[in-house]
Parts: C-alpha cells; sequence; structure tokens
C-alpha cells in the first residue's frame, strides 16, 4: 500500500473533485481517503492506494506538487511505509 499526502487543500473540497484532480495528472484512483484538519489552516488528505508501488507515486508527485489548485499551493508527499 502506498500513501501520498495532499496538504494546504481547500477544506471545502470534495473526494470526487480530488480524484479527478489527481486523475488529470496521470494518478490511478486511490481506495481510501482521510482527512487531516489540523488546525485548519493548511487542511491535508492522506490518500491511500492498494494497488500502487511507493515508486510509481514517486514518479507522478512532481506533475502536482506546488501546483496551484483552487487558489492555493499544494504539497504532494508520498509516505514511506511504517513498520511497527
Amino acid at each position: 500500500m502506498s500513501v501520498l499526502m495532499l496538504t494546504n487543500i481547500d477544506a471545502a473540497t470534495t473526494d470526487e473533485e480530488i480524484q479527478e484532480f489527481l486523475g488529470r495528472y496521470g494518478f490511478p484512483a486511490f481506495d481510501e481517503i482521510e482527512r487531516l484538519p489540523g488546525d485548519g489552516t493548511r487542511p491535508a488528505v492522506s490518500l491511500h492506494f492498494n494497488a500502487v508501488e511507493d515508486a510509481a507515486l514517486r514518479l507522478l508527485q512532481p506533475r502536482i506538487n506546488h501546483l496551484f489548485w483552487k487558489q492555493r499551493k499544494v504539497d504532494a508527499m508520498v509516505l514511506n511505509e511504517r513498520f511497527e
């Protein structure tokens, strides 16, 4: 499983809008979304991809990192899997 985190997105953005945005830049459909509101100044989402490797997401990540979307500069990060 791979995880992509998008930060500084508009809090009112729907899951469908996020999927459409990612699809425009060649990303596959995500399997799960987790909203991470924090203090509300830079809302984030964590997107889980069950059938996608980290390496594949890392190739796509530069396409959307620091991109302006909905009047905000979106940051994209591929998170490393943590083993406990």
